[in-house]
């Protein structure tokens, strides 16, 4: 079929029920049966375990495959990428995009992101025979150019990346039908609403808008305002991180304590992702935990994008325990069993805080957010529960106490001393004239405070 002319596919479905008004949309789906879906996606659906809908796809589907507007408010984790995705593949399938002219576009702020979209749609376009093609920074440009060229249905891309190949006419947009804006939130706050803007102007008006976002500030209203008609609004769930399987935890701590902290909680079994502000701070604190025998990886901005991605796949696969990063891994990325986050260095604002914590409890599974707090942070952190919606479990802890592995699972690390019971010593981040002291005293306190324990222990308290 020529996609240069007005394709019946891609125009609202006459099947689909018409809501009574146009603002308020179709009613919520009960069943993926309920939504006529092609056999081909729902044998491979079945395949992959995708029974029930979750709650954001179950109200966005409807009105998504019946071709109307849709603005998706929803934390990470809630199964968006399904609810765009499935309507995206269904009102595409049984078309051919010309080269370098897709015909539904779906825009992400990361490379991680976007890599994790295409990961997740890739066996329904396969059921569908619709061609993916993810278009990214980092990667060889090459690639992708040769990618478009073949021709691709559906382009999932980064801005800035699309931008470029758009800029040397390896990709044209007037043939998108269907675009989706996916965590429009961070890619504002990273700086990309110029790029988006510029992007969706050189779209076709008339064509179906699906965006998705965590919060609706100011600039992503702006979008909402300048680009989406009548779009139907669905809000899931308050976006904070007051999830009902998600417990919050803010561990007081000593400074000079609290890379040993750290150390104990990274050695727990089970995966742990950590988050510390700097990339030199996660290089350092890194290699400290390597030191110490924990199997641990770096993830920031200043590694290559084969070098993420390695480190990603390791991860998930157990290869590695503990993922050491910065904000980088705040959004987008998705580790199935992932049951604690902890902010070794607390967020800056409200928003870091509670899409760091929602790498964990997702879909529906349960996990512990703990930020570690020394004396000079506790009225900012306090300050930021607060502006987040969140009362958390306040705790006073050293290392080596049990009050810190009953929360975190902490244990000492693999590698160590005899004489320190084979907790290795730590040296620290940054290490200064006087840390050594500190060092001490730390080592000092933990000692009293396990005598401590194990006296209550011994009298039944």
């Amino acid at each position: 079929m020529d996609a240069k002319q007005p394709d019946p596919a891609l125009a609202p479905r006459t099947d689909a029920p018409s809501p009574r008004n146009p603002s308020e949309g179709l009613p919520p789906a009960p069943s993926f049966d309920a939504l006529g879906l092609p056999p081909a996606l729902v044998e491979t659906m079945n395949g992959l375990g995708v029974k029930d809908p979750f709650p954001i796809q179950a109200a966005t589907l409807p009105n998504a495959l019946a071709g109307r507007d849709v603005l998706g408010r929803a934390r990470t984790g809630s199964g968006k990428t399904l609810a765009f995705g499935l309507a995206l593949l269904v009102r595409t399938s049984g078309l051919r995009a010309e080269s370098k002219r897709p015909l539904a576009l779906v825009l992400v702020p990361t490379r991680e992101l976007a890599q994790q979209v295409t990961d997740a749609l890739e066996p329904y376009a396969q059921a569908l025979r619709v061609r993916l093609a993810t278009a990214v920074g980092g990667l060889s440009i090459n690639r992708q150019q040769a990618a478009l060229r073949a021709g691709a249905e559906v382009v999932v891309a980064t801005p800035g990346r699309l931008t470029d190949l758009v800029s040397r006419r390896d990709c044209l947009l007037n043939h998108v039908r269907i675009t989706v804006l996916d965590e429009a939130d961070q890619m504002c706050d990273l700086g990309f609403l110029p790029q988006v803007t510029d992007l969706l102007e050189q779209i076709p008006s008339d064509g179906q808008r699906l965006l998705f976002s965590a919060t609706l500030d100011r600039n992503v209203d702006q979008l909402v305002r300048d680009h989406l008609h009548e779009p139907v609004t669905v809000s899931v769930d308050r976006v904070t991180g007051s999830v009902a399987t998600m417990e919050h935890h803010v561990l007081n701590i000593h400074a000079a304590d609290k890379y040993a902290t750290a150390t104990e909680i990274a050695a727990r079994d089970g995966r742990v992702l950590m988050f510390l502000d700097t990339k030199a701070g996660v290089d350092q604190f890194t290699r400290q935990l390597r030191a110490s025998g924990v199997r641990a990886a770096a993830l920031h901005s200043g590694k290559s994008q084969p070098q993420r991605t390695h480190t990603l796949a390791q991860f998930k696969e157990g290869g590695i325990t503990v993922l050491v990063a910065t904000n980088v891994a705040a959004r987008g990325i998705h580790i199935d069993a992932l049951d604690l986050v902890v902010n070794v260095d607390p967020p800056a604002d409200a928003k870091d805080y509670l899409h760091r914590g929602g790498r964990t409890a997702r879909a529906g599974e349960s996990g512990r957010v703990v930020t570690l707090v020394t004396p000079q942070q506790r009225r900012e952190v306090n300050r930021m529960m607060t502006e987040a919606g969140i009362r958390p479990t306040i705790t006073q802890v050293r290392s080596g106490e049990q009050t810190l592995t009953a929360i975190t699972g902490a244990k000492r690390p693999p590698a160590g001393t005899k004489s320190d019971g084979g907790n290795a010593p730590f040296r620290g981040l940054g290490t200064r004239p006087g840390r050594a002291k500190e060092s001490r005293k730390a080592a000092e306190a933990r000692k009293t405070a396990e005598a401590r324990a194990a006296a209550r222990v011994r009298k039944g308290r």
